[in-house]
């Protein structure tokens, strides 16, 4: 399968379904060997593959777990200039939807997951309160988990680093 995406000229795009997985006021991350930050559970939409069966799809394979899904709860729009990491000097572009996951009860995982570069991917539960002690994405996480919600959000973030 392909990933809903494409590298060009300089440019990366991608349409990611993500989870948003919160047990006992901890928010679920990732991180891995390759980038210095924690990132949400998630990864592209393959073509012909809807959002919802994606993120089902993504979040087994990256915890081990299968969560259900309670609602669509974000559009993320995210442009960003990448200066480290696997997206090294590419402007990127992403659309993420991101879901809502029905909470388990439990923060027992069974994770085994390589990124798509063949580096191992970690699992780490940080209190939603501490978000802002770590280099975490998406950036809008800690704000949004910190109130309550109606409907939809759909947040625009731009972190481009433009010359001055």
């Amino acid at each position: 399968m392909f990933d809903c995406g494409f590298t060009r000229e300089g440019n990366w795009f991608r349409y990611r379904a993500g989870a948003i997985i919160v047990e006992d006021g901890c928010v679920l991350l990732a991180s891995n060997g390759l980038d210095d930050y924690y990132y949400s559970i998630g990864g592209g939409v393959h073509l012909g593959e809807s959002a919802e069966d994606a993120v089902r799809r993504e979040v087994l394979e990256e915890t081990g777990v299968e969560y259900e899904i309670d609602r669509l709860a974000v559009i993320h729009e995210n442009l960003f200039d990448q200066n480290t990491g696997t997206l090294k000097g590419l402007e990127c572009h992403e659309i993420c939807l991101y879901f809502q996951m029905k909470p388990r009860g439990t923060q027992e995982l069974h994770s085994d997951s390589i990124t798509a570069f063949g580096t191992r991917e970690q699992m780490h539960w940080i209190p939603i309160a501490e978000l802002s002690r770590h280099k975490a994405f998406p950036v809008f996480l800690q704000e949004y988990l910190s109130r309550p919600h109606t409907g939809i959000e759909h947040i625009l973030t731009d972190e481009r680093k433009r010359p001055t």
